[in-house]
């Protein structure tokens, strides 16, 4: 599971079975046709698995996550995560609530 900085400054989550490859083909803007529209792209964090499927939930997981939880995970803070996560304290959704 990897996660790229796009040229925009968003994050792209994938995996694959080959780093080395996959990255290659994003770079050549043949990878995804999101981070074709956004290169360059650079590789920020990366999990290694040993099996492809919990490769690919972990991706799942991550893409759902903001941008401020992505940057803690990938800055090594994880402390900060649940911090940043989509639900306060009291386990309610703040997505929608203006402050």
């Amino acid at each position: 599971m990897y996660i790229l900085l796009c040229s925009n400054n968003t994050y792209y989550t994938g995996s694959t079975r080959d780093l080395k490859k996959r990255i290659t083909e994003h770079e050549e803007g043949i990878g995804s046709n999101y981070t074709a529209k956004h290169l360059p792209v650079k590789l920020v964090y990366f999990e290694e698995f040993g099996r492809i499927d919990h490769a690919f939930e972990r991706e799942k997981q991550i893409q759902n996550w903001s941008q401020k939880k992505k940057e803690a995970l990938i800055n090594g803070r994880p402390m900060e995560l649940k911090k940043y996560s989509r639900k306060n304290e009291e386990g309610y959704s703040l997505k929608g609530k203006r402050h």
